[in-house]
């Protein structure tokens, strides 16, 4: 069977959202709500709003970013604020601390959508998405009925990428980003303090000039993943010996510089902890 046409996946999504009439786009400034975005814009021009939710795992970065690209695409762009921490299964950092996330994040979406009279959420879930081996937030999607449509009509992360160019967007190729509780192990207690400095220490290392970092808090042992194309740049010993001082500062007790770099999911990967 002959691949489906990349134009072809963007007209099903515009029919789509056309028979919506009015839609809410979850929106978080990366490369997939972007091209949904995008894409209702073009098509229900003011009947659809991008809503960003504000929360302690959100990186202020990100929330910058995600205010520069909806005023790129021309869409009018809402930001509500919830906590993840007001939850206690969330804090309590199961293995389905991100269903206990998203279901409180899209409840908050739909009640704001409520207030609007709008009765359509969209998410950017991609088809790439769902191949994953634990995914409990896509769950919480299904079950309170998001409309996905890049996984509705197939589109991969890859073809997303790929949309995002022919719409001209600047994620076309950003790298991934999760919430900043995905920096914290199963089991470890999610909390202000922990987020904070994850997000202090992320900031200061792409200020160095790295595009894709994770510090992954191992209950006080900061573990810092560098994207694998910039792996090199990181054995630099002045960049080790400032990483580590200002980690340090933050209250990390150790820090290690992962060799194997960043890979999704490595919060939970084992390591070898060498506090001598």
């Amino acid at each position: 069977m002959e691949p489906q046409p990349i134009e072809e996946k963007i007209n099903l999504i515009r029919s789509a959202l056309d028979t919506k009439k009015r839609v809410l786009v979850s929106f978080s400034g990366g490369v997939d709500s972007s091209v949904v975005a995008a894409i209702a814009h073009e098509t229900l021009g003011e009947e659809a709003i991008a809503c960003t939710a504000k929360s302690e795992t959100l990186p202020e970065s990100e929330l910058i970013d995600s205010i520069k690209v909806a005023n790129e695409i021309g869409i009018r762009h809402e930001i509500i604020n919830f906590s993840e921490l007001d939850n206690p299964d969330f804090v309590a950092n199961d293995s389905f601390r991100c269903y206990h996330c998203q279901y409180m994040r899209f409840q908050k979406m739909y009640e704001f959508a409520k207030s609007m009279d709008i009765t359509t959420v969209c998410d950017g879930t991609n088809a790439s998405d769902v191949v994953a081996t634990h995914r409990p937030g896509i769950r919480a999607i299904q079950e309170l009925q998001v409309f996905s449509p890049l996984l509705e009509f197939n589109v991969t992360k890859e073809e997303v990428r790929e949309i995002a160019r022919i719409y001209g967007l600047s994620v076309a190729d950003k790298p991934a980003m999760a919430c900043l509780s995905s920096r914290i192990p199963t089991g470890i207690l999610v909390t202000s303090q922990r987020l904070a400095r994850v997000e202090k220490a992320e900031s200061f290392i792409t200020s160095l000039g790295f595009s894709q970092v994770r510090v992954r808090d191992h209950d006080g042992i900061a573990r810092v993943e560098i994207g694998k194309s910039e792996l090199t740049r990181s054995k630099n010993p002045l960049f080790q010996k400032n990483v580590n001082e200002f980690l340090i500062d933050l209250g990390f007790e150790q820090v290690i510089i992962d060799p194997l770099g960043y890979r999704t999911g490595g919060a939970n990967m084992p390591f070898i902890k060498n506090k001598s």
